[in-house]
């Protein structure tokens, strides 16, 4: 109705007047407690990378980008490849990819529950870009780096992985049970979909061994 807010209106407006006063970090985020959710239910599917075998193409980062946002822009795209050359094989290039973790952060500090679990696609966490307000809470507390949480800068409002469950620009069904871009599109199938839980400790259970024997050929070793 007119003269009234929305709560994320509300949220932004007052976030924002904190980081004017210099006082964000002593305000605490406003944060509305749902009172029927005892508990973040676990994902029903992860993505596995092979760094070894990665060639560092970047069709993933393209192709993520450009099903979620409709445009090629790397840094839209919520799988991230990255590249170091002064450093050797196989340390050169470093996949890095939401975990969906089972015990996630992001999902807890969210202050306008734009970030939950949505049971339709198997508990996936995905971003509601409405009730987003851009405060990068989630940005902000992923315990990994780089971030498995982005920002979209232009429409000012949080990115992260939802194994394609939300793909406006791509007409195939994603989530757990169906397509995932950054899979489909990988030439060297670096990348692969798995409906069991990884190992949570580090990052040891996401990177796994996908090259067969016929790598060796390419110079590549096998294990």
């Amino acid at each position: 109705m007119k003269g009234q807010i929305s709560r994320r209106d509300f949220l932004k407006i007052t976030r924002n007047l904190s980081i004017g006063l210099g006082v964000a970090d002593l305000v605490p985020y406003p944060i509305w407690v749902d009172n029927s959710i005892a508990a973040i239910p676990v994902s029903k599917g992860y993505l596995l990378v092979d760094s070894k075998k990665c060639q560092g193409c970047m069709s993933c980062m393209l192709t993520c980008s450009l099903v979620h946002e409709g445009c090629e822009n790397l840094s839209f795209s919520r799988i991230q490849v990255i590249q170091n050359p002064f450093a050797r094989f196989s340390e050169d290039i470093t996949v890095v990819q939401c975990r969906q973790c089972v015990s996630p952060t992001c999902v807890e500090v969210c202050p306008t529950e734009a970030l939950k679990p949505d049971p339709q696609f198997g508990y996936v966490r995905n971003i509601d870009k409405e009730a987003c307000i851009g405060c990068l809470a989630c940005v902000e507390s992923c315990p990994f780096s780089p971030s498995r949480a982005l920002f979209n800068f232009e429409k000012e409002y949080a990115l992260k992985c939802d194994l394609c469950s939300d793909t406006p620009f791509w007409k195939e069904f994603g989530g757990p049970k169906g397509k995932q871009a950054c899979v489909e599109v990988c030439p060297v199938r670096a990348i692969r979909f798995s409906g069991n839980i990884p190992l949570q400790e580090g990052d040891t259970g996401y990177e796994v061994n996908l090259r067969k024997q016929g790598w060796r050929f390419l110079g590549y070793t096998a294990s």
